[in-house]
C-alpha cells in the first residue's frame, strides 16, 4: 500500500527556475493585498463554484494576513521560512488560533497525496482550516491555484521580496496547469485526489 506521505509529484531540476518566477504581483503591504483579494472576489467569483477563498501558503504570509485583520480560509504552515525556523512572535500568533487543524507530511520540492487531500478537504470546509505540514509546503500554492474556486486568491511568499497574490481566474489556472503537469510523477492521480478536472481549465469536478 502506498504511503500517503510519499511524493506523488516532484519538482524536476529543469523546472526549478520557472518556479522561482512569481505567478502574480509582489507586495509587502498586507492591507493593499487584502483590498485586491476583495476586488478579485467581486470581479471573478462564480456562483457555480462556490464562495471564493483566501489561501495562504507559508507561516510568514499567514502571520501578516492575520496581523492585517484577515484570517485565511485555508493556511498551510510548516514552522519555517526559507528553511529556517520562524520567529517566536510568528509562531506564537499562529499557535494561538482556534481554527480546525489538520496535520500532514510532505517532502521538500514535492507534493504528497496527504497534502493534496487535506487541501481539497480544507477548501470544501465551512470554517477556516490550518494545515500543519511536517516537511515543507513549498509547492502547495500550485495545487491551491487549481482547486480553489474562481475569484479566490492564493498568497505565498517570494523569498527576500514579499508576498505574491495570485487571483484565481481561468488564465491563472491555465498557467498553474502548465506548471503542475511539468512536475514528475502521477499527475492523473494528483488531479483525482484534488477533485480537479484538468479538461475544465483547472475547474473542480462536480460532486
Amino acid at each position: 500500500m502506498t504511503d500517503q506521505s510519499d511524493p506523488l509529484l516532484t519538482l524536476p531540476e529543469s523546472l526549478r527556475d520557472a518556479f522561482k518566477e512569481p505567478l502574480g504581483p509582489v507586495t509587502t503591504d498586507a492591507e493593499a493585498l487584502l483590498a485586491d483579494v476583495d476586488e478579485t472576489r467581486e470581479r471573478h467569483g462564480s456562483p457555480d463554484e462556490g464562495p471564493a477563498r483566501l489561501i495562504a501558503v507559508g507561516d510568514v504570509v499567514t502571520y501578516h494576513l492575520r496581523e492585517a485583520g484577515r484570517a485565511p480560509d485555508v493556511a498551510l504552515v510548516d514552522g519555517k521560512t526559507e528553511r529556517e525556523a520562524v520567529r517566536d512572535e510568528i509562531e506564537a500568533v499562529l499557535a494561538a488560533t482556534e481554527e480546525r487543524r489538520m496535520t500532514v507530511e510532505n517532502p521538500a520540492a514535492a507534493l504528497s497525496a496527504a497534502l493534496l487531500d487535506a487541501l481539497a478537504v480544507a477548501l470544501a470546509a465551512d470554517e477556516p482550516v490550518t494545515i500543519e505540514v511536517t516537511g515543507e509546503e513549498d509547492l502547495a500554492a500550485l495545487p491551491a491555484m487549481l482547486a480553489a474556486p474562481l475569484g479566490s486568491t492564493v498568497v505565498y511568499g517570494q523569498p527576500g521580496e514579499g508576498m505574491v497574490g495570485v487571483a484565481i481566474t481561468p488564465e491563472s489556472r491555465r498557467r498553474a496547469r502548465e506548471l503542475f503537469e511539468g512536475l514528475t510523477g502521477d499527475t492523473a492521480a494528483a488531479y483525482d485526489v484534488l477533485g480537479v478536472d484538468p479538461d475544465g481549465i483547472g475547474g473542480r469536478e462536480s460532486n
